[in-house]
């Protein structure tokens, strides 16, 4: 019988990933987006999925929606991705970030329970829960939570929600911890997009400079389309359960930037940086490296796509792009 799941957060980065390998499994994906006059579907076009995706629109501020989605559908899963996920503008937008990743998780959750408590539940948990937190440099599943973001906070919330939905009420949830992931169709106000797009717009001539700020963050970075078959893994289990998933390798930004850079042929790019602390955040969370050893030996899941591999993946995808944009004629309309 064919599997039926819900993605929420469908048009970000990690839904058409999702999306794509769950229809490669022949479930039948039905993905939740918020209504839009015109809609952006550039990832889901980018993967090949976007006709084979049964959109559908709601609100996860807007609990009436969810019970609706649910309550019509009857999911075997649901993956919720959606998230306000910006960790820099969660300062400024502190009260979306809550209603969306905190009280939005509830909702879904409340929903499940009325009216398919036998479906499967992902939580879309982060490394950004535990701020500057590790035992001997390493966070894993037992590292105590200290936020330094609204963001942050909003998803220990969700977390600690989800745990308390499987105790409580006996269903099927499960808190993937994602570390860093990234992927050629990472929005570009995340700093490895913001790298990769600017690297190949300076390897091409069509820009002078990138503006960034901590370039010594380090940060334990994979690859999108690696992580997303943990969150599936994770809901074939016979019970839920709590899973980071890492590579167990940080790497600095300055280490990102060097590699971009050196893809496209430029050895010293020191003169094509600059620092702009308007992009530093007003508490910084240092380095984060996680161990995937229970994801291993549980799951069985390992990360398939190095940091060298990705960011030339990257950075190989944004110069195609520039190439099919210099290609593609200029749309003009004559006057008549």
């Amino acid at each position: 019988m064919q599997k039926t799941a819900i993605i929420t957060g469908i048009l970000g980065q990690d839904g058409p990933y999702l999306a794509k390998l769950l229809l490669e499994k022949d479930y039948r994906v039905f993905g939740l987006m918020q209504r839009h006059s015109a809609p952006n579907f550039e990832n889901t076009d980018w993967l090949g999925v976007t006709d084979k995706i049964e959109f559908v629109t709601g609100d996860m501020t807007d609990e009436g929606s969810l019970l609706h989605l649910v309550r019509s559908i009857r999911p075997a899963e649901v993956y919720n991705l959606a998230a306000q996920s910006f960790v820099g503008a969660s300062w400024d937008l502190a009260r979306v970030t809550t209603e969306v990743n905190s009280l939005g998780v509830l909702h879904l959750l409340n929903a499940l329970k009325y009216h398919q408590p036998t479906g499967k539940f992902y939580q879309a948990a982060t490394s950004e829960m535990f701020g500057n937190n590790h035992d001997n440099g390493v966070q894993t599943e037992t590292t105590s939570f200290r936020p330094r973001s609204p963001y942050g906070i909003s998803k220990v919330y969700a977390y600690w929600m989800t745990v308390n939905f499987r105790e409580s009420f006996g269903m099927h949830t499960s808190n993937g911890i994602l570390f860093n992931h990234e992927s050629p169709i990472r929005g570009k106000e995340f700093v490895t997009r913001k790298i990769s797009d600017a690297v190949a717009k300076i390897k091409l001539g069509l820009q002078d400079k990138i503006m960034l700020g901590n370039l010594d963050a380090k940060r334990d970075w994979g690859f999108a389309g690696d992580y997303v078959e943990a969150m599936w893994m994770m809901l074939q289990q016979p019970e839920g359960g709590d899973y980071l998933v890492a590579t167990g390798e940080p790497h600095s930004i300055r280490e990102f930037l060097d590699l971009a850079f050196k893809h496209v042929g430029i050895d010293d790019w020191s003169d094509l940086v600059g620092i702009d602390p308007r992009f530093k955040r007003p508490a910084e969370i240092h380095a984060l490296k996680g161990s995937p050893q229970k994801a291993t030996e549980t799951l069985g899941w390992k990360p398939k796509v190095s940091f060298e591999e990705l960011v030339a993946m990257m950075v190989d995808a944004d110069l195609e792009r520039q190439r099919v944009k210099a290609e593609t004629p200029a749309f003009s309309v004559k006057a008549v």
